[in-house]
């Protein structure tokens, strides 16, 4: 699909439509593409459908050339649960697989991020740039101090993933006081390889480009990672704290806040 930014909109679901739209991307990537299944998800609907997104907030990208009457019209889209509405959930979607303790008792603004997905046919081309832009101009409106969420690798064979797991490990661990922790029996240890026989070009070339865009700007990853069966995913949980961003990188947000002014 050739990119026109002019049929872009992005902005917050607004109803059970827009809602219903995101789910069925959620399908075709997650489901279709990636092999997850689960007991909430519609085969027969072809929606990926989970208990907590009645809480969160939904990041859409939407493509205004496409069918909105079938849900064919979301192209991205992001699911974003600040700290002051996760009593509403009972709690944070991730604190499945990750001890958020951490986090949690810093008293700061959190905002946790999950099922980030692109059409596939808008891959490449400037969707996330999009959605990373929308992203931005939310934390800044809402002054979130901590952005978090897992992030995943594909597939649960973990020995496949050892470099870069391993690179994560020895290189972009979080700090004591912003550490999660993977929860058992599904969590295994990330530092497979020694540091001294890692292979960084592998290690690079085996980790998602959404992983490496959180950690260019700064990121850090929990200890451990999770293994998740359901989902055919090995996850880490990111951490991204909006105060330890470098110069080049805060400008950056700050940037997106000035676009939207």
């Amino acid at each position: 699909m050739t990119d026109d930014d002019s049929a872009f909109v992005l902005r917050l679901a607004r109803d059970d439509r827009d809602l219903r739209a995101a789910q069925r991307l959620r399908y075709r990537v997650f489901v279709q593409e990636l092999g997850a299944d689960g007991p909430l998800i519609d085969h027969d609907r072809l929606l990926e459908i989970d208990a907590f997104d009645p809480h969160f907030d939904h990041l859409l990208l939407i493509d205004t050339r496409r069918d909105a009457t079938h849900l064919d019209d979301v192209v991205g889209a992001y699911r974003l649960l600040p700290s002051d509405r996760m009593v509403s959930a009972g709690r944070f979607y991730s604190e499945s697989e990750y001890d958020l303790s951490a986090l949690k008792s810093t008293g700061r603004k959190l905002v946790e991020l999950g099922r980030s997905c692109v059409h596939p046919a808008y891959r490449g081309g400037s969707a996330m740039l999009q959605l990373w832009s929308a992203l931005a101009a939310y934390v800044l409106e809402r002054d979130i101090e901590i952005l978090f969420g897992a992030a995943s690798f594909h597939g649960t064979d973990v020995a496949a993933l050892a470099q870069p797991l391993s690179y994560l490990a020895h290189h972009h661990i979080a700090p004591p006081e912003l550490q999660v922790r993977a929860l058992p029996p599904h969590a295994v240890a990330m530092d497979i390889i020694p540091a001294d026989q890692l292979d960084r070009r592998a290690a690079v070339a085996g980790t998602p480009a959404l992983i490496r865009a959180y950690l260019r700007l700064g990121g850090f990853v929990g200890q451990g990672a999770f293994v998740d069966h359901a989902f055919n995913t090995t996850d880490v949980c990111l951490v991204l704290d909006t105060a330890r961003m470098s110069d080049k990188h805060r400008a950056f947000w700050i940037r997106k806040q000035g676009d939207r002014a």
